[in-house]
C-alpha cells in the first residue's frame, strides 16, 4: 500500500525525469545550431580565401535565398559585379563560368546564415509552446536570436565597404564580422554547458584565481582570432612567408611605417602579421603556464586534464599556422587553421566554465537525491 510520502517521491522523480528529458532535447538542438555556426564560419573563411565575398552586390534577406536559375539571371548578377571596383581593377576579363564559382561560395555563406535563423527560430517556438524552455532561459535564447540578426546586418555592412571605392572589404569590418560570429558560438556553447546543470559557488582555495587565469587565456585566444581577421582582411598571410624570421629578423624593420603609429596595428600588413605571430606564441605560453599553475594547486582532476588538452590544441594550432604561412595560405590549410582556432576557443570556453565552479551533476541525479 503506497503512502503519501511514496507518492511525493514518485512525483519528484517523474518531474525530474521530465526536466532532464527537456534539457537533453534543448542541448541537442543548440548543439546542432552550434555546428551550423561553425560551418558558416568555415564557409566564410573559404569565401574570403577565394575572393568571393563581393560577388553578390545586393542584400535581399528573403528573396536572396533563391540563386540565379536562368542564363539571363546569371548574366544580370554578373553585370552588377562588373560595375564594382574589384572587377574593374582586379578581375577584368573574368568569364561568366568563373563568376559562377565565386558566386556560389558567397551564396552558400549567406544561405547558411538564413538556415541558422530557421534552425533556431522554429525549434525555439516549438519548445516554448511545449513548455520545454525554463522561464529563466527565455531571455538568454532571445538574446542569442538578436545577436544572429545583428550578425547578418554586420555582414552586409562589411560587404558594402567593398562596393564603391575599395577593391576589397574593410579589414575592420571583416574582423568585427568574424568576432561576432565567434562570440555567438561561445554564447551558444555556454548555454549548452549550463543546460541541465547546477552551478555551485567557487569554494575551492585558489579557484577564483584559476578562473581569472582561465578567463585571461580565453580572452587572449579571442584576441588572436580577431587578429587573424585582420590578417585575412589585409591578405597579410600571402606575404612574409618565412618562419621564425621575417625578412631575416625576428623583429623586422618596417613595423612602424604608417603614421600615426597606431594605424600600423590595423593597416600595416607586416605589423598585423607580426602581431598575429606574437599573439600565437603568447597563447601557447599562456596555456602552458595555466597548466603549471593548476598542477601546483592540485584542483579537481578534470581541470588539470582540460588545461593539458588546451596545451595540445594550442601547439597544434600554432603548427598549423606556421605550415599555412610557409605554403602561402592554400585554401585547405587555411581552413584547417581556422577550424583549429574555433576548436581551441571552444575548449578554452569549456575550461573556463569548469573553473567557475560548475559541479555539473546530471539533472536526473539531482532529482533522485532530492527525493
Amino acid at each position: 500500500m503506497s503512502t503519501a510520502a511514496d507518492s511525493i517521491t514518485v512525483s519528484r522523480l517523474d518531474g525530474g525525469s521530465a526536466k532532464a528529458h527537456h534539457a537533453k532535447a534543448l542541448r541537442v538542438w543548440l548543439g546542432l545550431v552550434a555546428l551550423l555556426i561553425v560551418a558558416m564560419i568555415l564557409v566564410g573563411g573559404a569565401t574570403r580565401l577565394t575572393d568571393s565575398g563581393l560577388s553578390i552586390t545586393e542584400w535581399k534577406p528573403a528573396t536572396g535565398v533563391i540563386p540565379p536559375l536562368t542564363e539571363s539571371a546569371w548574366q544580370e548578377a554578373f553585370d552588377a559585379y562588373q560595375k564594382i571596383p574589384e572587377y574593374l581593377e582586379l578581375k577584368r576579363g573574368m568569364s561568366l563560368e568563373a563568376f559562377k564559382t565565386i558566386y556560389w561560395w558567397e551564396w552558400g555563406h549567406r544561405f547558411l546564415g538564413r538556415l541558422i535563423g530557421v534552425a533556431f527560430l522554429l525549434p525555439f517556438l516549438a519548445f516554448w509552446i511545449a513548455g520545454y524552455i525554463p522561464r529563466a532561459l527565455l531571455p538568454r535564447l532571445a538574446g542569442l536570436f538578436v545577436l544572429g540578426g545583428l550578425q547578418g546586418a554586420v555582414g552586409w555592412y562589411m560587404v558594402k565597404s567593398g562596393l564603391v571605392t575599395r577593391v576589397d572589404v574593410s579589414q575592420y569590418r571583416l574582423a568585427a564580422h568574424l568576432g561576432i560570429a565567434v562570440a555567438i558560438l561561445g554564447y551558444t556553447l555556454w548555454l549548452i554547458f549550463d543546460l541541465g546543470r547546477e552551478r555551485a559557488g567557487v569554494t575551492q582555495s585558489g579557484s577564483r584565481a584559476s578562473a581569472w587565469i582561465a578567463g585571461t587565456v580565453l580572452a587572449l585566444i579571442y584576441l588572436q582570432i580577431l587578429a587573424g581577421g585582420l590578417v585575412a582582411g589585409l591578405d597579410a598571410g600571402f606575404g612574409y612567408n618565412t618562419w621564425p624570421l621575417i625578412n631575416g629578423a625576428f623583429v623586422p624593420s618596417g613595423l612602424g611605417e604608417a603614421q600615426p603609429w597606431v594605424l600600423n596595428l590595423f593597416e600595416n600588413p607586416l605589423t598585423v602579421q607580426f602581431d598575429h605571430r606574437m599573439l600565437g606564441y603568447s597563447v601557447v605560453l599562456a596555456t602552458i603556464l595555466q597548466a603549471g599553475w593548476l598542477t601546483l594547486r592540485r584542483p579537481a582532476p578534470e581541470l588539470v586534464t582540460s588545461a593539458f588538452i588546451l596545451i595540445c590544441l594550442a601547439l597544434l594550432q600554432a603548427t598549423l599556422g606556421v605550415w599555412t604561412l610557409l605554403l602561402a595560405v592554400p585554401i585547405g590549410l587555411g581552413l584547417a587553421h581556422q577550424a583549429g582556432a574555433i576548436l581551441l576557443f571552444a575548449a578554452a570556453h569549456y575550461h573556463l566554465w569548469l573553473t567557475l565552479g560548475a559541479t555539473a551533476p546530471a539533472a536526473e541525479a539531482q532529482a533522485a537525491s532530492s527525493a
